[in-house]
């Protein structure tokens, strides 16, 4: 089933005189529980993409449909909306509340969408156990280790069991091992049947996915899938 599809997709910014063509045309389909890779230098534009597939930014030009949605047309209130429902993000900095503990971070997004407080800690309890952190439900961002809070970033990307979950360099702050550890998670997500995206400048990162989107100078240059010769 097709989750996302971006059609002529272009981004450009304009500064003074000049226009930076940062998308030109972008096409891609993604489908349920596939697993993708977008790779570039820096500078390809696959930050940007991963803004546009996140809707914290909309195109210049062209259509981009999150399920039969068409949320390139939509305005930012909506599109404030539709990240809350259906996009799930991990990021590299993991983006967690200081003053707030393992629970309390991974309640944040249902907190926007209303969720009751006894469900709410529920459902982020059970998170909190799915990711293995069953026994630091009470710590604080800086009791734990780099990992650990990836861990819980994890937790709050998945609490509102999003439509795709986008991944920013989910392991660029982490040792070896705890990045082995990160990884191995988003796989089994993708085994369970989880839409991931990850944008990664690491080459055995992107060799989990199932498909490799290689991006330069604004557009895909070419594209990988596994078993391919």
């Amino acid at each position: 089933m097709e989750i996302l599809r971006v059609e002529n997709l272009c981004k450009y910014y304009t500064i003074g005189d000049m226009t930076l063509k940062v998308l030109k045309d972008i096409n891609l389909t993604v489908t349920q529980g596939e697993y993708l890779a977008i790779m570039g230098p820096s500078g390809s534009g696959k930050s940007t993409m991963l803004n546009q597939l996140g809707c914290l930014d909309k195109p210049t030009s062209g259509n981009y449909f999150l399920g039969d949605q068409n949320v390139a047309l939509l305005d930012d209130d909506t599109l404030s909306a539709i990240r809350g429902q259906r996009i799930g993000f991990v990021f590299q900095s993991y983006n967690l509340i200081a003053q707030l503990n393992v629970v309390e971070n991974i309640q944040v997004p249902m907190y926007y969408q209303g969720v009751a407080e006894p469900e709410s800690i529920r459902r982020a309890t059970e998170m909190a156990q799915l990711v293995g952190l069953g026994d630091r439900q009470g710590h604080l961002p800086f009791e734990m280790s780099g990992g650990q809070q990836q861990r819980v970033g994890i937790a709050r990307a998945l609490v509102n069991n999003p439509l795709i979950v986008l991944a920013d360099e989910p392991t660029g702050n982490l040792d070896s091992q705890s990045g082995g550890e990160i990884l191995d998670i988003l796989d089994g997500l993708q085994r369970q049947g989880k839409t991931l995206i990850i944008v990664t400048h690491d080459d055995n990162i992107a060799r989990r996915a199932s498909r490799i989107i290689h991006m330069c100078d604004g557009v895909i240059d070419r594209v990988e899938v596994k078993g391919d010769s």
